[in-house]
């Protein structure tokens, strides 16, 4: 993805107020840099020492942003559900108008 369209993909997402759109984005380029890194993993992998390294290197970090992690997963979980339950009232919204027609 170049970063022309990164930064097209990012303006048309960010015009929205809501913060759906604004998670997503933020899981596409969590995707994209997991995507990316797979062939470094793949190398990685091959080297017993260097897995052990990155597990510590990983375990710390989570361990020292488990609050951030906590906060940012408990929000993608309620913008989810408040997308859910708008939705479901405009599908019951639909349904509604059809039936009165």
């Amino acid at each position: 993805m170049t970063s022309k369209a990164v930064k097209k993909a990012h303006k048309s997402i960010w015009q929205d107020g809501d913060s759906m759109p604004k998670e997503i984005f933020k899981g596409s380029i969590a995707s994209a840099v997991v995507y990316s890194g797979s062939k470094v993993m793949s190398i990685a992998v091959k080297n017993p020492v260097v897995v052990f390294g990155l597990g510590l290197v990983s375990g710390f970090l989570i361990h020292k942003y488990r609050k951030d992690i906590i906060a940012s997963t408990t929000k993608v979980v309620d913008a989810g559900k408040d997308f859910v339950l708008q939705q479901k009232e405009n599908l019951e919204d639909l349904v509604a108008e059809t039936k009165e027609s």
